[in-house]
């Protein structure tokens, strides 16, 4: 009997702690802001469809869309100077911003692999 519940508990704390390292970070130190116009045409809404993709894998980064025609949004669109569609790594932490826009726009719709990777590597820069 005693050597049953020895062997129970080690599988419960064995649980327990894998359990633990699933939980995904609540406290995103990056986020990746599209911000776009009420209309939206192709190639900004491949840029959202891969871009969610690739962060899929980054849980320390929040994904934000933002359209810069709800004036709710004025504010942030202005600080980031945003008046389309635009594309931004951001730490709110530190202020610090990357302008993704242009790589997006030249890469998602002929290069779609092209800009995946290419997103990875700029977050892994941007983290540094």
């Amino acid at each position: 009997m005693s050597t049953l519940v020895v062997v129970l508990s080690a599988g419960i704390a064995f649980t327990q702690t894998t359990q633990k390292s699933k939980v995904k970070n609540t406290n995103p130190t990056i986020e990746l802001i599209q911000f776009h116009t009420e209309h939206r045409c192709m190639t900004c809404n491949l840029i959202e469809k891969l871009t969610r993709e690739v962060i899929k894998s980054y849980p320390d980064i929040t994904f934000r869309l933002i359209n810069v025609d709800e004036k709710k949004n004025s504010k942030i669109a202005e600080e980031f100077e945003a008046t389309g569609t635009a594309v931004f790594l951001y730490n709110p932490a530190t202020k610090s911003k990357k302008d993704l826009t242009e790589f997006a726009f030249m890469n998602v719709k002929t290069k779609p692999d092209v800009y995946k990777n290419g997103l990875k590597k700029e977050i892994k820069n941007f983290k540094k």
